[in-house]
């Protein structure tokens, strides 16, 4: 079995190849702090390559959320020219259940001293579901797990040769009803949540560079958000997107009714 090695304070460790670290994170490039303002920054917007998976970016519950994110789509392309590239995404089935047996075995892993102790009745009700659904992957659902995950950081490096940015809405749903019942017992609605974390799984698996844009409302006045996904330690090509889509969209945003703006804040709260 293929190894890698890390050093340690006692020596050396082995690692099998599914816990390797990915040699896409280990070579670390000096840091860049673009300057969002400058002409450099507007003539690198030029060069920016965006991938756009349609099949993936319209698994939204309303047409208004894909929409508007192809309206600022269009108007990147319009104001600075950037390049729009229709991408393919494998094995995005895949890439869920790899992400939900490693978060929840990772979970499981962290809150199980908790419930050894016999504190488990002290966790809402939707939470110890989740707990009885994460107890029942084994070490090797784990282990088949990172292997997934090398494979689809492997997917998404293919990609990476040919954009430098992928685009997708933030979530596939508007900020959904909180029912009453929920203030006193939790809440456990998995449609809800697969709806919510469609996009974000594979930033979130698989360590990627990713932020959320708001762009807009719906109908109903509740918030749209583009989200920028970059291939590794490119968060400066994130963020000076990232601040151009949130110059385009500032008229189209509307403050909340109750709103306060921490960053110009001049004193202190008190503690």
């Amino acid at each position: 079995m293929k190894t890698d090695m890390e050093i340690t304070n006692a020596g050396y460790r082995k690692y099998p190849f599914p816990f390797a670290l990915d040699i896409y994170f280990v070579k670390v490039p000096p840091p860049c702090l673009p300057k969002f303002s400058s002409y450099d920054s507007s003539n690198a917007l030029r060069s920016l390559r965006l991938g756009k998976y349609t099949e993936w970016f319209n698994d939204v519950l309303s047409t208004e959320i894909s929409h508007k994110c192809e309206d600022v789509l269009d108007l990147l392309s319009k104001t600075y020219g950037c390049q729009k590239i229709e991408i393919v995404i494998p094995e995005l089935h895949e890439m869920r259940t790899a992400h939900i047996v490693s978060i929840g075995s990772e979970a499981m892993s962290s809150l199980n001293p908790y419930c050894q102790e016999g504190k488990r009745p002290q966790f809402t009700l939707d939470t110890r579901i989740n707990l009885a659904l994460f107890e029942s992957f084994s070490a090797s659902d784990y282990v088949a797990s990172q292997c997934l995950r090398r494979r689809i950081m492997h997917h998404h490096m293919e990609i990476f040769r040919n954009v430098d940015i992928i685009v997708t809405p933030t979530t596939g749903i508007t900020a959904p009803l909180i029912p009453p019942s929920s203030l006193d017992c939790g809440e456990s609605n998995l449609q809800v949540s697969g709806y919510l974390m469609r996009f974000i799984i594979a930033a979130n698996l698989l360590g990627l560079p990713a932020i959320s844009v708001p762009i807009g409302h719906d109908k109903q006045g509740l918030p749209i958000g583009l989200q920028l996904i970059g291939r590794p330690w490119g968060e400066a090509s994130v963020l000076r997107l990232a601040s151009a889509v949130e110059e385009l969209c500032a008229e189209s945003r509307k403050r909340p009714s109750t709103f306060y703006d921490i960053m110009k804040t001049n004193h202190l709260v008190p503690s």
